[in-house]
């Protein structure tokens, strides 16, 4: 029980990419970036595997950006065609590419950095892809005109992605929908739809996977920050959004706990779900103490059983120093160690 993950990425090496970047440049190319990207996966699983992290991730070393890089394979968007819109309901400004057609996905994106990830580890691996929801808000749409609508195409471009990840070997696959704590209204109307469309069939057919979606308030940059501090003393969205994934097929959700105003009884509405309880604040620099760790952890025990709870990070760490990183994850995997003693005593 209480076994240890993270949000999904890392910080990459500063050989690879620019350091402390959300959307860093690569300082590669050809086929030199490629094998920097493979000796990146290789560094983040051996962080991972040394810190004690139970299930690892490959860090989303191969991706300049968590949505665009599953976008930049398929056919129907246009790259050069950028248009500066509003994200996370006009939260911040970011220059995107359009939709221009129907989406399709004529090959699996990430399917060689799975099966490269999988051979050079023993753990159980897990793999993050974006949701649909987050998808359509970081997209300008010129084809569909309706964001359920084109939801609903990359829900099942992410489906085909999915089960190639999970045949080739991956544990878990999980979803980021940032977005699910911003649009509650089409959360309801099509967002849970979309995501289980986007995960149907992952736990059957042959294949052993698990689903999860992670829902997060954000990396800890400065629109999210100002952001959250209009959100009063409670951050309340996962209220109206956990009953719905309780009542869902998705396995496992990843939640915001340490250093939010997240009341945590929200968590024994996923009541039957496993919990991936954040236990490291990305939005700080602060180490945390496996005390402090243990401590979140033992505030989620309240409301979820142990054996259904998975500490893990709030939010990707791809825009913090490596370093900090580093010693984050060590505490992570410490403060687990410390309950899991805790609970085997007689």
């Amino acid at each position: 029980m209480l076994e240890t993950t993270i949000a999904g990425s890392l910080p990459k090496p500063s050989w690879l990419a620019e350091p402390q970047k959300l959307w860093p440049a690569w300082k590669l190319e050809g086929s030199a970036l490629e094998e920097g990207k493979r000796d990146a996966v290789l560094a983040a699983l051996k962080l991972q595997e040394r810190a004690g992290i139970d299930i690892v991730t490959e860090g989303e070393m191969g991706r300049q950006h968590f949505v665009h890089g599953f976008l930049e394979r398929l056919s129907g968007i246009d790259f050069v065609k950028r248009q500066l819109i509003g994200i996370r309901a006009d939260r911040y400004k970011a220059v995107c590419p359009t939709v221009t057609g129907p989406i399709r996905r004529a090959a699996s994106v990430h399917g060689a950095e799975a099966r490269f990830a999988r051979a050079a580890t023993t753990r159980r691996l897990k793999f993050t892809l974006p949701g649909p929801m987050t998808i359509v808000d970081t997209l300008a749409d010129e084809h569909y005109r309706d964001r359920g609508t084109m939801a609903m195409a990359f829900a099942d471009a992410l489906n085909q992605e999915a089960r190639d990840l999970a045949a080739a070997g991956i544990d878990v696959v999980q979803f980021d929908e940032p977005a699910f704590n911003v649009y509650a209204d089409e959360v309801r109307e099509w967002g849970v739809a979309a995501l289980e469309r986007a995960a149907a069939g992952l736990n059957e057919g042959g294949l052993a996977c698990k689903t999860a979606v992670h829902i997060c308030y954000g990396y800890g940059i400065k629109a999210n920050i100002d952001w959250k501090a209009t959100l009063g003393a409670q951050w309340r969205q996962y209220e109206s959004v956990f009953p719905l994934l309780a009542k869902s097929r998705i396995d496992q959700v990843s939640l915001e706990c340490i250093n939010s105003r997240v009341p945590l009884e929200l968590v024994a509405l996923l009541d039957g779900k496993d919990v991936l309880a954040g236990a490291i604040d990305v939005a700080s620099d602060t180490v945390e103490t496996p005390e402090q760790v243990a401590a979140a952890i033992r505030a989620v025990m309240k409301y979820a059983r142990p054996e259904r709870i998975f500490p893990c990070t709030n939010c990707g760490m791809a825009p913090m120093a490596r370093p900090i990183a580093e010693a984050k994850l060590n505490s992570l995997a410490a403060g687990a160690a410390l309950v899991r003693r805790e609970l085997a005593k007689p």
